[in-house]
């Protein structure tokens, strides 16, 4: 059966008087997803569905964690008995300079959206990148590495992740687009030595940094077979799509990170240009399983975890 989904959520101050009655649920809360906006989050009714289906006896739940507010609940998490947590937007870079031990995973990326709570150290790891990985093969019947790979909203802690995997997965071709281009061209340089040798047929390079403008992005997308979007916009139902609906054509899939009740603007540009498309519920899934795997050192009840996002 569905967990009806909930809105409610905890803050900093239930956190810092978590031992005098806030933290005083049945089953105790033992595993958040820390976030601003964290409302929307679909990962508690995924987490404890998994948990019901594992027979542990904790629940998962939500906690708005605002930007400025993160350094110190992560100094109160290490005091309580929580076995771990998820970040979400904008917390996972932060994140990353304020944990006591990072895996590979996160190290690479610069970027954390798991954390281990282990004799109050936080251990951090990176989950987003693999969870994308199945996502793709999932949704759309082919591997990373076969993709030219248009990547908007590369600056930001999902996009590093992702910028890693395909270079990991030494994919065909990856364009990293973000409206900093700083930051775009930054993680091309720690990423160019992965795209060095020769794969794809024609003029085109194999890493670029691009600048979020419509002319450049027209130059590029007719060697792209992936464009993903890394970016917030499509979590306001009113967001504007990261690509204009013009670019789009019929070769293109399309994969949003975010996910909600109803189709993004960029979602709906690519129905309306014949394109595949897909929104972040697989990636969610795929990296939520990953995450519990770590707190608990076994595999996931993934299947568990599908229905109670279906």
């Amino acid at each position: 059966m569905k967990e009806k989904q909930t809105t409610e959520r905890y803050t900093l101050a239930d956190l810092e008087n978590w031992r005098t009655g806030a933290g005083d649920a049945d089953p105790p809360i033992r595993l958040a997803v820390f976030g601003d906006p964290v409302a929307h989050s679909l990962s508690p009714q995924m987490q404890n569905a998994g948990l019901r289906a594992c027979k542990i006896d904790v629940q998962y739940a939500r906690f708005h964690i605002r930007a400025n507010e993160l350094r110190s609940a992560l100094r109160f998490l290490r005091d309580l008995d929580f076995i771990g947590i998820n970040l979400t937007v904008p917390h996972k870079i932060a994140a990353f300079t304020q944990i006591d031990e990072t895996d590979e995973s996160a190290s690479r990326s610069g970027a954390v959206n798991t954390i281990l709570v282990r004799e109050k150290q936080l251990i951090g790891s990176n989950t987003d990148g693999e969870g994308f990985l199945h996502a793709v093969r999932n949704e759309f019947s082919v591997d990373l590495r076969d993709l030219r790979v248009m990547l908007v909203g590369a600056g930001g802690g999902t996009g590093h992740a992702i910028a890693w995997q395909c270079a990991l997965e030494n994919c065909e071709r990856l364009v990293l687009v973000n409206r900093t281009y700083e930051k775009a061209q930054a993680l091309a340089e720690r990423l160019r030595a992965y795209f060095a040798g020769p794969r794809v047929l024609g003029p085109a390079a194999r890493l670029e940094a691009v600048a979020l403008e419509e002319a450049a992005l027209r130059i590029q997308l007719a060697d792209i077979d992936l464009i993903v979007n890394a970016t917030p916009l499509g979590m306001n139902p009113n967001d504007p799509s990261p690509i204009p609906a013009r670019l789009l054509a019929p070769h293109h899939m399309v994969f949003d990170c975010v996910y909600g009740p109803s189709k993004t603007s960029l979602l709906r540009a690519a129905d309306e240009a014949g394109a595949r498309g897909a929104n972040g519920l697989s990636m969610l899934l795929h990296q939520g399983a990953l995450s519990f795997s770590i707190w608990f050192d076994r595999e996931a009840p993934i299947d568990a975890m599908r229905k109670a996002l279906l």
